[in-house]
């Protein structure tokens, strides 16, 4: 019990970002939230956290602990909650976040049948390619693609995600297939453009990572029309699997330099960090889960 409550102290402290706001939380005197502190240090052999009067910092071993202990935390209250909430129905409004693209294929299409497993509950699906602040506008859960990065955020890991270079069979019948990362510069590549400027393509070569600003004479802010046109045959595109799988099934788009592939944003669910995680939130966590598993979901789904 005491080791528990050392570590249940320790995400707290760095959640509220100070000794004094984790007392307070507790009810209890900041001194007590210290000594707490400095009996995990001494038991783990290691410093966590750098302590002065103004600030805190966590050292490397402390943010590494911090993400083992958040998930440990969360998996024992998911079941603690599982057990005690098994009866009860998930109500209210759940507030969704999700990137355009994503979203509108593979988030708006699943929620009619999560609606009909719980029909106490509304939602409300925003669409946005914008990171939102969660606490700040009170979005109950996110779909991100990108590796989790705010410790005051808990992250769920919904599927594997990478990324890859597409053509059209028509494409490639017409010009020869890159076989390195060289041969690009003798395609056509379709190019996704941000605020004025071209994003690159990212590759893993030689065990580093590159990222190549390509060339081509179409470029587009929208990934949905990039898709389109490479499906088109109007050039390369480096597109999301959870994109284009459903099109490499059906034989529409074809991948090259698979070899080059580089380590791939997976998607996750972001959520607050909460006490007593609300039924609704969890519901559909699991429900994205269960529906991304399936093992012919990815290659079928199309958001149609």
């Amino acid at each position: 019990m005491g080791k528990f409550r050392q570590i249940s102290t320790f995400v707290e402290v760095v959640s509220k970002g100070s000794l004094s706001a984790a007392a307070r939380a507790e009810g209890i005197a900041p001194a007590m939230i210290g000594r707490r502190l400095d009996a995990l240090e001494a038991r783990l052999g290691v410093k966590l956290l750098q302590r002065t009067t103004r600030r805190l910092a966590l050292t490397d071993e402390g943010a590494a602990f911090l993400e083992d202990c958040q998930r440990i935390l969360g998996e024992l209250e998911e079941a603690e909650a599982a057990v005690s909430e098994r009866s009860v129905h998930a109500t209210g409004n759940l507030l969704i976040s999700a990137p355009a693209g994503f979203g509108r294929q593979h988030v708006a299409p699943l929620i009619p049948s999560f609606l009909a497993e719980h029909r106490d509950l509304t939602v409300n699906l925003n669409l946005s390619d914008r990171i939102v602040d969660l606490i700040g506008e009170g979005v109950d859960v996110a779909i991100r693609i990108a590796s989790p990065v705010d410790s005051n955020l808990v992250s769920v890991k919904l599927a594997d995600n990478h990324r890859v270079v597409v053509a059209s069979p028509a494409y490639l019948k017409r010009h020869a297939a890159p076989r390195t990362l060289a041969d690009l510069a003798r395609h056509q590549c379709l190019a996704i453009s941000s605020e004025g400027s071209q994003r690159g393509w990212t590759f893993l070569d030689k065990g580093k990572i590159v990222t190549l600003k390509v060339a081509g004479s179409m470029v587009c802010n929208d990934g949905a029309v990039l898709h389109d046109w490479a499906v088109a045959g109007k050039g390369l595109a480096w597109r999301s699997m959870w994109e284009v799988a459903a099109q490499i099934e059906a034989g529409r788009l074809v991948t090259v330099l698979d070899q080059y592939a580089a380590p791939g944003n997976d998607i996750y669910a972001v959520f607050p960090q909460r006490r007593h995680l609300p039924l609704r939130i969890r519901a559909f966590v699991d429900f994205l889960r269960r529906a991304y598993a399936r093992p012919d979901y990815w290659r079928t789904s199309e958001g149609k």
